[in-house]
């Protein structure tokens, strides 16, 4: 059987998490509890809690994955983009999450225009949401999303940090 794992690592954000299997990125963010992040994971993903081995980041289980954090904050903003992200929803969550990943680093969009890439121009109030359920951060660049009047709007992980994303990828 394949093992879940977790690993936490400091980022200039703060502590940061990662819940993991084969490589495949299940969530993640900017906590130092990965019982924080288990509930974002769909049900037919979750894994029991006391199923999530934890390990360190040099971990080959998760080492690629820690490498791409650290490649992101080194300047490599697709680094994150690299790294096979397994999310499960409904049709229209899985086409926006996918869509979010290809928006590009330093070039945020508005929740309109995200509802667009993802194929539908009217369900903005649905590509807010598919960004609300995102539960694998900075993977799947959810921080990369505006509102319409170029104001942040929310951020689980709070607006100072999507702030500072943003302006991490602005200056890369």
């Amino acid at each position: 059987m394949t093992t879940t794992v977790t690993t936490s690592f400091e980022t200039p954000h703060g502590p940061f998490t990662v819940i993991a299997r084969e490589g495949v990125v299940f969530a993640s963010g900017w906590t130092g509890k990965a019982g924080e992040l288990l509930p974002l994971i769909h049900r037919t993903l979750r894994p029991e809690a006391d199923a999530v081995e934890p390990v360190p980041t040099n971990d080959e289980r998760v080492r690629a994955i820690a490498d791409a954090v650290t490649q992101y904050y080194e300047g490599d903003f697709e680094a994150a983009a690299r790294v096979p992200v397994q999310q499960h929803s409904g049709e229209f969550r899985m086409l926006a999450w996918d869509a979010l990943r290809q928006v590009t680093p330093g070039a945020p969009i508005t929740y309109t225009e995200f509802a667009n890439r993802a194929g539908r121009p009217a369900a903005v109030r649905a590509a807010a949401s598919a960004c609300a359920m995102n539960a694998a951060a900075l993977f799947v660049p959810c921080h990369r999303i505006l509102r319409s009047d170029g104001t942040l709007g929310g951020f689980r992980y709070g607006t100072d940090i999507k702030d500072r994303l943003l302006a991490l990828e602005r200056r890369g």
